[in-house]
């Protein structure tokens, strides 16, 4: 009882102490009075697919299970924000390049009965896209040099490496996802003001509405029934 009282004890008076702090000299005082900013996006992400196999994949075609991967990409973009009349509410957008890959994994049961081991096959989808984000944004109010904010919002994404339009080579079939995708995002960041410019690190997910998946009737289509994109991207973005 004595240590749960101690404990309590200091993390009041830490609580106290941190409040009582004088108030810092506040950067770039005038960023929230502008109207509008521009500035510049660097970031990675990690792609996948949520997959959803066909009811009868296991009798039809002997799939055991499908599974899909990470894999690691990277993204630039121009910054625009503006402020909808409240210092935190504002309304960003940043067209995008993107670069993404993904991989879908099967196992399927071995034709021969001898064999346990399952045959393994991975396919990997590429992208390069141009996206367009539009995000509503709600900033706390500065602390010092510091905010928080959350994002929430949508983006068109198109796939300029697509194989929508390619013929389809059934020797070594591959994935064909559709060029052009409509997806939902959420998301949130911390922002530091420096004397002339804000620097913010914000971590965000987006995922598809509608199946990406062009169905083909190839032999790496046929166990699918639908993929949705999905997207974890981490940014570093920089205001004047």
């Amino acid at each position: 009882m004595i240590k749960n009282g101690a404990i309590t004890f200091v993390g009041v008076l830490m609580t106290g102490i941190l409040f009582a702090q004088p108030e810092k000299p506040k950067n770039y005082k005038r960023f929230d009075e502008r109207w509008i900013h521009f500035g510049f996006m660097l970031g990675v992400n990690t792609a996948n697919f949520k997959a959803v196999p066909v009811n009868d994949a296991y009798s039809s075609y002997g799939l055991k299970s499908l599974e899909t991967k990470r894999q690691p990409g990277g993204q630039v973009g121009i910054v625009t924000t503006v402020k909808l009349g409240h210092p935190i509410v504002r309304l960003r957008f940043i067209p995008t390049l993107s670069f993404q890959e993904r991989a879908v994994r099967y196992y399927y049961q071995d034709p021969d009965p001898s064999v346990t081991k399952d045959v393994f096959l991975e396919e990997r989808v590429n992208s390069t896209n141009l996206d367009f984000p539009l995000m509503l944004q709600f900033r706390t109010l500065r602390i010092n040099n510091f905010a928080a904010y959350v994002l929430v919002g949508g983006q068109y994404s198109f796939d300029l490496q697509s194989q929508e339009d390619a013929s389809q080579n059934f020797i070594d079939p591959f994935i064909k996802i559709k060029a052009n995708d409509f997806q939902g995002q959420v998301g949130g960041g911390l922002e530091w003001f420096a004397p002339f410019f804000k620097f913010g690190f914000e971590v965000k997910f987006s995922q598809s509405f509608s199946n990406s998946l062009i169905q083909d009737n190839s032999p790496v289509s046929k166990p699918i029934d639908r993929l949705y994109n999905k997207v974890l991207w981490i940014s570093l973005i920089f205001e004047g």
